[in-house]
Order: structure tokens, then sequence, then C-alpha cells
């Protein structure tokens, strides 16, 4: 086990300035090279402190911003033209990286696709909805018109 300090939010692993253990192979390939992650060291714990000093204030900042995000993207619709047929029936599915560009498309903000929640696969025309997570504290169900197009 390999243990070391996050210097990016991990999904599922932690946030930046967090020091977890993970196997070897994981921190040499995957962490470490991407530079998500530093190597743990008695010196680095100073790190630790500069790190989560700089979440901190970065995270007071950006939860207004991201309320009123989500006030705007809850108040407008998102037109979503896809391909489809006849029937409304989709050519595939709508995906997160999909509607993060219709929002974008839409002049509501740049939206992160790994922040985009769609509860089901898409596969008709319609109204659908999908929860974007802006903030650890702030999401915003937003309203999908599905249109052939």
């Amino acid at each position: 086990m390999a243990k070391l300090i996050l210097t990016h939010e991990v999904s599922g692993l932690g946030a930046a300035g967090d020091i977890v253990e993970v196997k070897n192979g994981y921190a040499r390939n995957f962490l470490l090279p991407r530079g998500f992650a530093l190597t743990w060291s008695k010196g680095g714990e100073k790190q630790v402190e500069i790190i989560k000093a700089a979440r901190l204030a970065h995270v007071h900042a950006s939860i207004e911003a991201a309320q009123e995000q989500a006030s705007a993207l809850q108040a407008n619709v998102v037109v979503l033209k896809v391909k489809a047929g006849a029937s409304g029936r989709l050519f595939g599915t709508v995906k997160a990286d999909d509607v993060a560009k219709a929002v974008a498309a839409a002049g509501l903000g740049a939206i992160d696709k790994r922040k985009v929640e769609l509860p089901a696969h898409i596969k008709s025309t319609g109204k659908h909805t999908a929860t974007l997570r802006l903030h650890d504290d702030v999401s915003a169900v937003i309203t999908l018109n599905v249109v052939a197009g």
C-alpha cells in the first residue's frame, strides 16, 4: 500500500489535501503520473495544510457562484437537439457530455461532464430531468427538452 497526499479531487477517493492509502499499482500507474497526488512524507504534512487552506478559500468563493448558476439553470429549460426517428425514438442515448454541451450552448455556463448525473438512459424525445453537481453542497435539477433535429 502506498500513502499519498491528494493534490486534486479524485472521485471515490477523496479531495485535495486528503492523505489516502491506495494500492501501489494505482498510485504508480494512475495518480502520480497524472499529478493527482504526491508521495507522503513527514515534510509533506506542511503541503497538506497549504492545500487544505487553498481549497477552503476556493470553496467559500465558489459556493456563492455555484448557487447563482444553480438558480439560473433551474429557471431555464435546456433544449437538446438529437437525431431521432419518426416515432420519437433516439438513435442512441443522451450522454452527460451532450447535456454539458447543450448547457454551454444555451449560455448558462460551462459544466464539466463528470458533474452531470442522468437518472436513466434517455432514449426518446420529450422533457427529461438531469442533476448537475455544481459544488459539494450545491446541486441543480435542470429540465431537458430533447427534440429531433
